[in-house]
């Protein structure tokens, strides 16, 4: 089990020092090295040397992912509902024949 309590980490993001608390140190690192990589690749395609440009450019970046994520998301949530009724259609429409085949061999039987 994860200890519950706060605990101090530092990361480097962009050449510049933080020193940060959570409950996830190698959560925390591992979101600092993507906020660092973010950085770099913005800083890397521009002439802007600028770090709080480039933390906010960085962070547009950061935004796009999630909201394509979010909406791939939306979107498998969608076809897994659309498959769920397809499945339940089939299934009442599977015991209803299952049910008149049953029907049928108890006349033929009796």
């Amino acid at each position: 089990m994860q200890n519950s309590v706060p605990q101090s980490v530092t990361v480097a993001i962009y050449d510049q020092n933080y020193h940060l608390r959570g409950i996830d140190p190698q959560h925390i690192e591992a979101l600092s090295q993507l906020v660092d990589s973010k950085m770099r690749a913005v800083s890397s395609q521009g002439a802007t040397v600028d770090s709080l440009r480039v933390a906010v450019l960085a962070a547009l970046n950061i935004a796009d992912e999630l909201m394509e994520l979010r909406e791939r998301h939306r979107e498998l949530l969608d076809s897994l509902d659309h498959a769920e009724t397809a499945n339940r259609h089939r299934a009442h429409s599977l015991a209803s024949m299952l049910d008149e085949a049953l029907r049928d061999e108890y006349r033929v039987a009796v």
